[in-house]
């Protein structure tokens, strides 16, 4: 029998050998590939939340009066939903909540997993929650206004909040004014968001003449970074947009 000419010492070396590598070109490819299934993957996400924002808050202008707010507050003649005293810039809210001479506050609690917001969805695209509120007061009395919005994991214990101080505002000019929020890489764990607002007039007048409120909302939506981090495979991959 023949024996091969290849000698020993290749022979034994074939099995230590690593595993050819991949070309440059082969590589780029599948680089190339990967990161168009990240994109289309982020903008199925993107169309998700695109379609599903809107305001998550019910009765946000109380034209229901007070259903759907649990009422924690409830001082002076007490919160009244009546009609609004000036146009608001959006001309589909006709009503409004109305404080009186003893603080007034009022909540509504959001559960995210039941609006369509799943644990999944929240704890990797984190979209951007936006919180918008409506506040007036009378030209003949002053009002003070407070907001507070927290971010609830799934035993309701806190990750996040906005807690401004409490917003003074004069006598005057009756005008509609926005105050807005966003929270932003809050991180993971987010399953409820709880809503509380309320205030009070600054003359003790009986009746309504504390500060008006109207439009509040909470709205999610993708967020705005033109950057976003994928973890695929243990690998962490940023994409720009």
């Amino acid at each position: 029998m023949k024996r091969s000419t290849m000698d020993e010492s290749h022979s034994s070396s074939d099995s230590d050998q690593s595993p050819p590598k991949k070309s440059s070109a082969a590589a780029t490819a599948s680089d190339t590939y990967l990161n168009v299934d990240i994109k289309v993957k982020y903008w199925k996400l993107f169309y998700f939340l695109s379609k599903k924002r809107r305001n998550l808050l019910k009765n946000p202008n109380g034209a229901e009066r007070l259903n759907s707010w649990e009422i924690l507050r409830n001082g002076g003649d007490r919160w009244v939903a009546k009609e609004i005293r000036q146009p608001h810039p959006d001309e589909t809210i006709k009503a409004n909540f109305v404080t009186s001479f003893e603080m007034c506050i009022k909540s509504q609690l959001i559960d995210l997993e039941k609006k369509g917001y799943s644990p999944s969805v929240m704890d990797h695209a984190q979209p951007d929650i936006k919180i918008s509120d409506w506040i007036l007061t009378r030209f003949d009395c002053g009002g003070s206004y407070d907001i507070r919005v927290e971010l609830l994991d799934q035993k309701k214990q806190l990750i996040e909040i906005f807690l401004p101080e409490t917003i003074y505002r004069g006598a005057g000019r009756e005008e509609w004014k926005q105050i807005t929020y966003v929270f932003h890489k809050y991180g993971p764990g987010v399953r409820y968001i709880q809503f509380t607002h309320g205030g009070k007039d600054l003359r003790w007048w009986k009746g309504h003449f504390g500060i008006h409120i109207t439009g509040s909302s909470v709205e999610l939506f993708p967020t705005l970074d033109t950057q976003t981090t994928y973890v695929v495979g243990g690998i962490h991959l940023t994409c720009a947009y």
